[in-house]
């Protein structure tokens, strides 16, 4: 069993260490234009940066104290995006004409450094990353007293792209499913919309509340978040609905119902699975969403569950100190896992998303110790 109380001196030192090295891993690969790739070495990752992970690795590092870091990141996004703002008017004129764009014709999830689009097929559009940039560079600036206005043009094209877009079907967070509308996805653009919603003129509440009345009416099931709308099933992304969200009030009990839910059919000892069909390297335990469940039981109170989370993450570090992307212990579908090997190599390590959530939980249990 993992312990549960809070760490000894020793053990408090380890985590601030893997703390301090989640930093220099993010940021010294983070690349000079402003972008942080997903993995630097992994085979279908490498030379990309997707604004989903890189909006949660921003957090990770704007907790730490990298206000320069973080703020390089959203640079990057708002470049990408104001190269995009004939596209996104585009869209809304064929949209407000009764047309309804192709998949191929919207934004895409991931982007070269350069910010220009993948010339790699992808399961390319997926709304979530736009929302999840949303809160992230709008929490930023908050915390560092910093004016939002360097971002304002890129916010701007993201707003208009999700009003217009947000209940369309697409790729979840793991890109599958497209014909689906993910609860995950839904919960991404509406904190999104909340966070920007003092900095825009675009009534996006109303937007934010239709999200809300939508995943209320066809995304509960049994008590708790479902993955889609209409299904039975949970996922490990759903925490994020309620922290860092908000679609659903924490320490409600559609909240707490939700986390038992994940808890109970996804987590095994402080590691916790994506959903319970994943065959994606077998259906391992994924760093990221540890983080995740641990940061929702830190924010309802319960301490000892988030140490747990804390704790086995740091277990699964290298001799390196490099966190990866899943690990093996405990698979879902272990027959499947060979013929990802063989497509792609090994699973992806280190994997910054993974390094940034790290940073937002030990930050929440606060043992970053940024000025060490």
């Amino acid at each position: 069993m993992i312990p549960t109380s809070a760490p000894n001196l020793s053990e408090l030192s380890r985590l601030r260490e893997l703390a301090r090295h989640s930093h220099t891993v993010i940021t010294e690969h983070q690349d000079p234009g402003g972008a942080y790739p997903a993995a630097p070495t992994f085979s279908a990752y490498r030379g990309y940066a997707w604004l989903r992970d890189g909006s949660f690795t921003a957090e990770g590092i704007s907790r730490y104290g990298d206000a320069a870091s973080a703020g390089r990141f959203h640079d990057w996004v708002d470049g990408v995006l104001r190269r995009r703002r004939a596209q996104v008017d585009n869209l809304r004129a064929a949209l407000a004409r009764g047309e309804t764009p192709s998949s191929d014709a919207m934004l895409p999830t991931r982007f070269t450094f350069d910010g220009e689009n993948g010339s790699d097929p992808w399961w390319d559009f997926q709304t979530d990353g736009y929302g999840m940039w949303l809160w992230s560079v709008v929490t930023h600036a908050a915390r560092h007293g910093l004016d939002l206005a360097r971002w304002q043009a890129g916010i701007d094209v993201a707003v208009d792209y999700l009003v217009a877009f947000w209940d369309r079907p697409c790729y979840d967070w793991w890109e599958e499913h497209v014909e689906q509308r993910h609860v995950s996805t839904l919960g991404a653009i509406y904190g999104g919309l909340v966070a920007v919603a003092p900095h825009t003129a675009t009534p996006v509440l109303e937007v934010a509340e239709r999200i809300r009345t939508l995943v209320e009416t066809e995304g509960v099931h049994d008590g708790h978040l479902a993955k889609w709308l209409g299904s039975s099933a949970v996922d490990g992304s759903l925490p994020s609905c309620v922290v860092p969200f908000g679609l659903v009030a924490p320490g409600s009990q559609l909240a707490s119902s939700t986390l038992a839910a994940v808890a109970h059919q996804l987590d095994v000892d402080g590691g916790v699975h994506r959903f319970s069909a994943d065959v994606f390297y077998g259906g391992g335990q994924w760093i990221l969403l540890s983080a995740l469940l641990g940061w929702n039981l830190a924010a309802a109170g319960d301490t000892a569950g988030a140490w747990r989370h804390l704790r086995w993450i740091a277990d699964q570090a290298d001799e390196n100190g490099d966190l990866p992307e899943q690990v093996a212990h405990r698979l879902l579908h272990p027959d499947s896992r060979d013929e990802w090997v063989a497509r792609w190599g090994t699973v992806a390590s280190p994997l910054l998303w993974s390094h940034g959530m790290y940073l937002i939980l030990a930050d929440e249990l606060g043992i970053t110790d940024k000025d060490a």
